[in-house]
């Protein structure tokens, strides 16, 4: 039993919800992976020491502005959580990370050669209204200069958070877009309108900002790693169940 503020929860209902979510399966998925880098990191003797977690919980404080024991304690029981268990958390993230570098850490500069085309990015804006015949208006009146993109994403887009941020979709990888949407993008000059474009029966106009050229940089290092790392698990997993 699971208990928060004076109400609790039977385990048997938190297996429910997960069914009627389709969320067992992947649970089931992250158990046994755990289970996989446990045994490949015994094997290879990867350990995590304690002064590793203290240091990787320290971080963790500091940036979610926990300076008192207290407000740490007050906040691991708003995530339903023990001491205890958040350390095990982090004891399972850094041996997933130490595993990662020891398996693919020198495959990682291979894999951004051979892949370097879908590591370039695009500084995209985005805005989706639910007819063509709007977004056509809309496209018009952007050519005009009656109104700008941005001004047009702020009044007219479907998702409040898109409007907010006047369309900005952020820093997108050629690798995330369809093919057919990636071919249209990345020869479209920046600051031109493209669209209407049909996608899942609402009308979206797009624009480029900026293209960004791929450089292996720490933070696509660490991204690759993990990417190869995941698709690994995927591999070994898959070995696991049908064997």
């Amino acid at each position: 039993m699971i208990q928060f503020k004076g109400t609790s929860i039977e385990e048997n209902e938190i297996l429910t919800q997960l069914k009627k979510n389709r969320k067992l399966r992947q649970l089931f998925n992250d158990v046994l992976h755990q289970r996989i880098i446990n045994q490949v990191a015994e094997g290879k003797e990867i350990t995590v020491t304690e002064e590793e977690i203290q240091a990787e919980a320290d971080r963790i404080r500091y940036e979610n502005r926990l300076f008192r024991a207290s407000d740490t304690f007050a906040w691991l029981a708003e995530q339903l959580i023990t001491a205890e268990d958040w350390e095990a958390g982090i004891h399972d993230r850094i041996l997933f990370t130490k595993l990662a570098q020891s398996l693919f850490d020198q495959e990682v500069r291979k894999y951004f050669t051979e892949h370097r085309l879908d590591f370039d990015q695009v500084v995209l804006y985005r805005l989706v209204v639910p007819y063509e015949k709007l977004a056509q208006e809309i496209c018009y009146q952007i050519q005009e200069n009656e109104i700008s993109f941005y001004e047009a994403a702020h009044i007219y887009d479907v998702d409040l958070t898109r409007r907010y941020h006047c369309g900005y979709e952020g820093k997108i990888y050629r690798w995330s877009l369809s093919a057919n949407l990636s071919a249209i993008v990345f020869n479209t000059p920046p600051g031109q309108v493209i669209g209407p474009l049909t996608v899942e029966q609402a009308s979206h106009l797009l624009l480029v900002e900026e293209f960004i050229s791929a450089e292996l940089n720490l933070e696509l290092h660490e991204e690759i790693l993990q990417r190869l790392m995941s698709e690994w698990l995927s591999t070994e997993l898959s070995y696991m169940l049908n064997n």
